[in-house]
């Protein structure tokens, strides 16, 4: 019955909760987001921080 329950419920429990990222990596942030949501924050910093001075935290780079 555990298998059962972790298979149906997986989906919700698996993943990245971007907020509590820290130093991890570009990858791990990525995971954080489907790749169409990445891929439109990508192209959000290109145009609105190309200089990539918001790099904080979760940096997306431009």
């Amino acid at each position: 019955w555990a298998k059962e329950l972790h298979d149906a419920t997986k989906e919700f429990a698996e993943g990245v909760y971007v907020n509590f990222l820290s130093n991890e990596g570009e990858e791990r942030v990525r995971d954080a987001y489907t790749s169409n949501n990445w891929s439109r924050l990508v192209e959000i910093k290109r145009i609105y921080d190309p200089n990539n001075i918001f790099r904080m935290n979760q940096n997306i780079k431009p």
